[in-house]
């Protein structure tokens, strides 16, 4: 049994291959939107409909399977790296994503200057800039 059959069968999915296209995939592309995971799907599975990629991403975040993020200004994205409560920096100008792990110690986003009596369980943290490409990249006028 493959690493990405045993993560479905314990959140108790079904193993398909829409769902296991989907997994390689983002192991493959992290931080890609909805229409490149269906373009990268029907590489595999040229048949899959865009309904089926929809519901399996849904599906999969909705399990914990995969992570959903969603800059301000920019399309849903999707990865694989769950559970470890890690940030992201993106591009200003291109708008490329990168994970960033917590800067210090054990999960320190989570202890927020005020919690206001929430029980907090994960911090999502943006930091943006201009990637190295976009940096080395002359100004066009």
């Amino acid at each position: 049994m493959s690493d990405f059959e045993a993560r479905l069968r314990a959140v108790s999915l079904r193993v398909t291959r829409p769902r296991l296209a989907v997994l390689a995939v983002l192991r493959d592309h992290p931080h890609v939107d909805t229409e490149t995971v269906i373009t990268l799907v029907r590489a595999d599975l040229p048949t899959v409909s865009h309904q089926a990629v929809y519901d399996v991403l849904k599906a999969l975040t909705e399990t914990g399977l995969i992570r959903r993020i969603q800059p301000a200004g920019a399309l849903a994205r999707y990865e694989t790296r769950v559970g470890d409560n890690h940030h992201h920096v993106v591009c200003r100008s291109c708008g490329a994503i990168a994970d960033v792990d917590c800067a210090v110690g054990h999960t320190p986003c989570l202890t927020a200057s005020a919690d206001h009596g929430f029980a907090i369980d994960e911090a999502e943290v943006v930091y943006w800039g201009v990637c190295p490409g976009c940096v080395a990249e002359p100004v066009q006028r």
